[in-house]
């Protein structure tokens, strides 16, 4: 699980984001259909616009919006994950203060990190220039 939610910045419509390391791409589509495709608003799609492909499936169980991504690196080596750590990381620099900041971007219809990256005056990409921050 990455995203807003275990680094408590999500807000009311913030969804619930699951990474997965997947080696076999089809059978990884069959388990997540035969698993969710019976819930509300189910699709999957592949990507293929990345340097790596990458399956992901979105649907809702009881009003609440979860997303499934699935791509051929371990999950701790995907952006996302390395997203979340690196925000964590800020959330804890920077305080309480910030973390409200970012709430309050967020519910202004910002996403995670375009909000980081104006708050900490980042130029560029922010999905590029958050990963360029070390943890360290």
């Amino acid at each position: 699980m990455v995203g807003t939610i275990p680094i408590a910045i999500d807000i009311q419509n913030s969804d619930l984001d699951i990474i997965c390391y997947v080696e076999d791409q089809k059978d990884f589509v069959r388990t997540v259909e035969d698993a969710f495709q019976a819930e509300k608003d189910f699709s999957i799609r592949h990507l293929n616009d990345r340097e790596l492909p990458a399956i992901v499936a979105n649907f809702f169980i009881d009003d609440f919006e979860i997303e499934i991504f699935g791509q051929a690196v371990p999950s701790i080596q995907q952006a996302a994950y390395k997203h979340m750590l690196i925000e964590d990381y800020l959330l804890k620099k920077y305080g309480e203060a910030f973390r409200q900041q970012i709430i309050t971007l967020k519910k202004q219809g910002y996403k995670t990190e375009p909000a980081f990256a104006l708050l900490l005056g980042l130029e560029g990409n922010p999905y590029t220039e958050l990963l360029k921050i070390s943890t360290h």
